[in-house]
Formats: structure tokens, sequence, C-alpha cells
């Protein structure tokens, strides 16, 4: 870990004992949520914006949809997880949590869902999901995000392998990186939102509509 990494984690602030509990749960069992100093990063950018409603893709054990719901206390979150355990998981933890009550759990692979069942418009959308799927979540949600809405994108280093010659890359996941690489370079470049890259946590990418 780098210095200026250890002094960003030393800033972190303080959680109750549900969030430890699901911290630990998510570590103990392999469940990947999203970096403490990313979530407090993403959460501040939220609360700037100040959206009413926010949809997620990829909700794992419900860590950061409560977060978000924390931070927002006007409002309501949608998320969708195709992992059967893990939405059992998220409805366990987000059902001891009075900022639980406003956060739907949709089970589901968020590309096969049907949008129309979902709801018209979202503030906000933060994708988290499989990362060489980015750019199939992008095209098919994006449209749900009004002019002035914003699309937040995590995991974009994917731990280091982003950096890397592809050639580089362990053969099993080479065919993510490139979807990720190809997707980031598709984004960058989309006319019709201004896109900006924090270098913060495993990278978040931060999607302005125009």
């Amino acid at each position: 870990m780098e210095f200026s990494d250890v002094y960003i984690e030393s800033l972190v602030q303080p959680r109750d004992e549900l969030l430890m509990e699901m911290e630990t749960y998510a570590k103990e069992n392999h469940v990947p949520i999203m970096q403490l100093p990313a979530i407090d990063a993403l959460n501040q950018l939220l609360r700037i914006q100040k959206p009413s409603s926010i949809l997620e893709i990829g909700t794992a054990i419900g860590y950061s949809a409560l977060r978000m719901s924390l931070a927002l206390p006007n409002c309501k979150i949608v998320t969708i997880e195709r992992d059967l355990e893990r939405v059992e998981m998220a409805k366990h933890f987000l059902s001891r949590s009075q900022a639980g009550n406003r956060i739907t759990v949709i089970e589901g692979d968020a590309l096969e869902v049907d949008v129309e069942k979902i709801q018209s418009t979202f503030d906000a959308i933060f994708i988290d999901a499989a990362k060489g799927q980015y750019q199939r979540f992008f095209e098919k949600y994006s449209p749900l995000v009004p002019s002035g809405g914003i699309l937040y994108i995590d995991n974009m280093y994917m731990h280091g392998l982003s950096d890397l010659d592809i050639k580089e890359v362990p053969r099993r996941k080479r065919t993510m990186i490139r979807n990720l690489k190809n997707f980031t370079d598709w984004i960058m470049n989309h006319p019709d939102y201004d896109s900006t890259f924090f270098p913060i946590g495993d990278g978040l990418l931060i999607c302005l509509k125009r």
C-alpha cells in the first residue's frame, strides 16, 4: 500500500456496528464490496448531487446500497443482483437498518431484467457488477437517466489489471480486461457524456449526461 493510500485510509469515517458486521462478513466470505475511501468519496459526490432516486447494478450483500441510503435520507434506491444467496443476505442486513426501508432489491440478471418494470427514470445509476459487461449495462440502463443525471462506475482499475498490457493479464481474465478497456475508451469519447476518472479505491468513473 502506498503512503498516500495509508493516509487516505486513516481519514475514513467510523461506521456503525451493522456496517462493520457487513464488512467482516464480506471479508470472511470473499464477497467484493466497495473500498472504504471510494464509498466515502462516492457518498460525498452523491450528497452534492442530491439524487432522489438511484439504480444500483450489483447489490452483493447490500453494503454500498445501505451506505448510499444512510448518506441520502431522502433518496430511494433500487438495486439488482443475480446471485440468490447474496440477495438473501442483502435482505437480511437491510432489514436491520431503518435506512434499508428505502431500498428495493430485485433478484435477476441485470442484462435480462425488464427495464419497464423497474422505474421510468433515475437521477443516478451506480454500476458495480460484472466488469466485462460494463458497456452492455451502460447501454441498457443509461436511457433511464435524464440530462443532468450521473452514472457512477466502480472497479475501473480492476485491482491493477487495467494498467497492464493485455498479454500480461492472466489468460482467464483477458476478455474481461479487454472489454473494460474498450468500454473506457468508448465512454471517454462519447458525445453525450462528460466523463471523469477518479483514481480512488479501485478506480471510480463518473459520467455526467449532457
